[in-house]
């Protein structure tokens, strides 16, 4: 993964944390995609100018106590999962 690649959400699918379930979901067309934590956290940052190493470093910054290189490999492998779901794309 190219850390200088820059995602953001899929046209129509939408970012909303549902009080009701305290957690993140991907609202689309067709139905909702439930979050768990870490997606929740990745995917708040995905705003069409942030590339993959300010994403992780904004991330590394939020949570210290993660191995930074775990985390870096963490990240690139949800946007890789999330990419091949067709939750977000590239830039």
């Amino acid at each position: 993964m190219n850390a200088a690649t820059v995602y953001r959400l899929r046209p129509g699918w939408r970012l909303q944390w549902e009080e009701a379930q305290q957690r993140h979901v991907l609202l689309y067309p067709e139905g909702m995609v439930q979050l768990n934590e870490s997606a929740g956290a990745i995917l708040t940052l995905l705003d069409g100018e942030r590339d993959v190493a300010a994403l992780i470093k904004e991330l590394n910054r939020r949570y210290p106590q993660a191995p930074a290189e775990e985390l870096a490999e963490d990240v690139e492998e949800f946007l890789q999962d999330a990419s091949n779901q067709g939750w977000i794309r590239h830039e």
